[in-house]
């Protein structure tokens, strides 16, 4: 019986740890963010749709502002040759590899009539900067999406 309690109490501890290593994360997501560059892991000219929204020269310069309390956000395209104005969004952040530091990002437009959303990973975040990576297969190969973010 106490080596029950033990391994439950144990098991407490270690998904505490899990959730706080979450909320500490989304204290620092939380505020104002610019998205100011893109680059994919292949050279050349791609043709590339972001959360089936607008090209990447759209989202370069755009601006990202994220409230943890509720998980939503909007992020606004600024560029003048794209259909500006906001986008709302929900998001969740879930810890993948506490050893390694990263982490699951979940967005998901709001005004998404299929309820599509989009899982990314949160490969770096500091009080300053934030990079996302989004994973996907074109003809058969790995294919990465980098956003690289700045706190405004």
């Amino acid at each position: 019986m106490k080596n029950l309690v033990v391994v439950v109490l144990s098991l407490m501890l270690f998904s505490c740890s899990a959730t706080k290593n979450v909320r500490n994360k989304e204290k620092v997501i939380k505020g104002n963010w610019t998205l100011n560059k893109i680059t994919y892991s292949k050279t050349g000219d791609y043709k590339v749709t972001l959360f089936n929204d607008a090209a990447k020269e759209c989202f370069e310069g755009s601006t990202w502002k994220f409230v943890p309390n509720n998980n939503s956000g909007v992020y606004n395209l600024n560029n003048t040759n794209c259909v500006a104005g906001e986008r709302d969004f929900i998001f969740v952040v879930q810890e993948v590899d506490a050893v390694s530091g990263y982490f699951d990002f979940l967005l998901k437009p709001k005004n998404n009539e299929n309820k599509v959303g989009y899982r990314l990973q949160l490969t770096e975040l500091s009080e300053t900067t934030m990079q996302w990576k989004q994973y996907l297969n074109v003809d058969g190969t790995q294919f990465i999406i980098n956003m690289n973010f700045t706190k405004q």
